[in-house]
Parts: structure tokens; C-alpha cells; sequence
């Protein structure tokens, strides 16, 4: 088999060989784009993203925030109507995608016409997942509340969460921690990985462009709105099916929990089907209804998010006082749950790499 872009008749060592004409050459790319996910998540786990990277040239993430910058600077004009501000920030998430998925096409084939190229794929799809950084601050907001005190803990939780930590008790702090790792293990580890295997490098970057668009501008104040309503509700599509996904790998993470039980994974489960679709958000119930069955909490209810009150359902029926022993006790089930899903996408690579060979 040889790559698009490559030589005729140049192998290349680095793709799997398949047979029967068109219909493989797709299934060597399918093959591909689960190999380059499975070892994406390996060496992200394993080494992160170096902070000489971060220092020397930014990170991908950050890219793709300066342009958003750019395009809200430029579209979004407070003189518009809203109708006029929708569709401009439709707009700019149609450039962001574009900006974003030409240069990743062109990187993959140009990367993959190396020999060994494929490797190179996959520690480039890296930096579009964060579950080694994700554990990390997450596990920062345990260690300052332990060791610090209250003050320690609200700033730790303020660099991953967006309410009010001032109004945060030590309680309100271990919860917001918890809700942002399981909404995070959704929307920065099972997201990405699965717009890698459907759509290789550039399917997982434009995943995480919209993802941060969202972040961005997806919000519902005055400047953002109508301008933002475009990238929020892609989000919102494009997070279905791993939310889901990501609320199935916490239930079963419980179940094989040695520190959780079967009574654990059942009440995760019970919490998933009672609580999920009650959340405000279409997707961010389901991790976190599992998650807090699972550790026989509370989590989501009412917020503060720039001194407004936003009313949301509770995720579990279990007690709100949370502690850092329990953001510790979410980070564990969080490995467990990762460890899942990295040993599924190994499953499935094992099994298209046999029936096509």
C-alpha cells in the first residue's frame, strides 16, 4: 500500500499493508487513525506536553485561541443586531474550522510520506489531548486544600473552572473540582480520541478548535450570546456521543474499582439514568450524574458565574460535602476510567488490524 501523496510504488513501512483494492485503502486509513489514537493517548499519558514546548513556541490550544481572539474582534460588532451577530459568529467558527482542518490535512500527509511517518502522526495528535495535565490540576486543587487551607484552594480551582470561587466554601471548591474533571474527561480525553479515529488528525484538531471556540465565546452574557451561539451549539453536537461514551467508561471504572463495589457502578448507573438528562448542559450530566453516583456524592445544583445565580439540577442523591479526600478518590476512578478507554481503542485496533490482514 502506499499513501496519498507518496511515490507509486514507494511502501510505506510505517502504514499497515492491506488487500482488495479501494475498499482496503480506505480500511489502511481507518487502521491508521486507530493506531495514531492508541499510541496519541499513550504518550500523553506518559509524558504530557513539555513545558519547554509551551514556553518556546505555545501549544496548539493556544493557536487556536489567538485566532478566535481574532475572529471576536474583528465579527463581533456590539452595533449589529443579533441576527447579524449569529450569523457573524457562524462565520468565524466556518473560518476556524478551516484554518484549523487545511493545515492538519496537509501536516498528516506531508508527516506520513516519512518513513515512520506515522509516528510522527501520533505524537502530533497528542496535543490535542490532556489527560496527563487534566490529573494534574485537578490534583492541585487537593493538594492546596490540604495543605494550605481554603484561600490555596479557591485559587487552585479557579484555573479550571469558571464560577465565582469567592463564593466557593471548601465544599463548593472539592465539588467544582470533580465536576471539572468528569466534564473534562469527556470533553479533553474521549472527545478527542474519538474525532481522531473517525477523522485522523484533522478530524481530532477541528474537534478541539470548536471545543475551544466554545470556551471562548460560547457563553451566554451580553457581548457573547448571539456571537457565540454557532460555536456553542456545534460543541454541543459534536459532544454527544463521547459524553455518553465517557459516562459509560466512569460506570464501568467503578465496577472494577478496588476502592468502589458493584453497589458503586450500580449507583452510578441509577444516578446516569435518573440525573443526566436534567443537567442544563445537553452533554456535561452524563460524566458527572456517573461520577457522583459512583463516589456517593452531589455535584452540579445552583452556581455562580459572575455574580449571576445559575439554577441547575443535582447530579446523585448522595451528601454535598465533599472533601479532598474525595477529589483524590475521583482521580482514581478517572485513571480507572481512562485505562478503559485507552485498552477499548487497543481492542479495536487489534480487531480491524485482523480483519483486514
Amino acid at each position: 500500500m502506499t499513501a496519498r501523496g507518496a511515490a507509486p510504488g514507494r511502501p510505506i513501512t510505517s502504514l499497515p499493508a492491506c488487500r482488495n483494492g479501494d475498499f482496503n485503502r480506505r480500511c489502511g486509513m481507518v487502521e491508521l487513525h486507530l493506531l495514531a489514537a492508541l499510541a496519541a493517548l499513550l504518550i500523553e499519558a506518559l509524558i504530557g506536553y513539555p513545558q519547554g514546548l509551551t514556553r518556546r513556541i505555545g501549544h496548539p490550544v493556544t493557536w487556536m485561541g489567538a485566532l478566535i481572539g481574532l475572529l471576536d474582534t474583528g465579527l463581533n460588532r456590539q452595533a449589529w443586531t443579533a441576527w447579524s451577530r449569529r450569523g457573524a459568529g457562524v462565520l468565524a467558527v466556518l473560518i476556524l474550522i478551516l484554518a484549523v482542518a487545511l493545515p492538519a490535512v496537509g501536516l498528516e500527509r506531508g508527516l506520513l510520506a516519512l518513513p515512520f511517518g506515522a509516528i510522527a502522526v501520533a505524537f502530533a495528535a497528542s496535543t490535542l489531548i490532556a489527560q496527563r495535565s487534566l490529573y494534574d490540576h485537578v490534583a492541585r486543587v487537593a493538594d492546596a486544600l490540604d495543605r494550605d487551607g481554603l484561600a490555596a484552594g479557591r485559587a487552585a480551582v479557579a484555573h479550571i473552572v469558571g464560577r465565582d470561587p469567592d463564593r466557593l466554601d471548601a465544599a463548593g471548591v472539592a465539588r467544582a473540582a470533580i465536576e471539572s474533571l468528569a466534564e473534562n474527561f469527556s470533553d479533553a480525553v474521549v472527545a478527542p480520541a474519538l474525532w481522531l479515529i473517525v477523522g485522523g488528525l484533522a478530524g481530532g484538531a477541528v474537534y478541539k478548535a470548536i471545543n475551544t471556540a466554545d470556551s471562548m465565546i460560547g457563553h451566554r452574557t451580553p457581548r457573547h450570546q448571539a456571537f457565540g451561539w454557532g460555536a456553542a451549539r456545534l460543541d454541543d453536537l459534536v459532544n454527544l456521543p463521547a459524553s455518553r461514551l465517557a459516562a459509560l467508561l466512569i460506570v464501568a471504572a467503578a465496577a472494577v474499582s478496588p476502592r468502589l463495589s458493584t453497589r458503586a457502578a450500580a449507583a452510578a448507573w441509577a444516578a446516569l439514568r435518573r440525573d443526566a438528562a436534567r443537567h442544563r448542559s445537553p452533554n456535561a450530566g452524563y460524566p458527572e450524574a456517573a461520577t457522583a453516583g459512583a463516589l456517593g456524592l452531589k455535584l452540579a445544583g445552583p452556581r455562580f458565574y459572575g455574580g449571576v445565580r445559575v439554577a441547575d439540577a443535582p447530579m446523585g442523591e448522595g451528601r454535598w460535602e465533599a472533601t479532598a479526600t474525595d477529589i483524590r478518590a475521583a482521580l482514581a476512578l478517572y485513571q480507572r476510567a481512562d485505562g478503559i478507554l485507552i485498552a477499548l481503542v487497543a481492542g479495536l485496533t487489534l480487531f480491524v488490524w485482523g480483519a483486514v490482514h
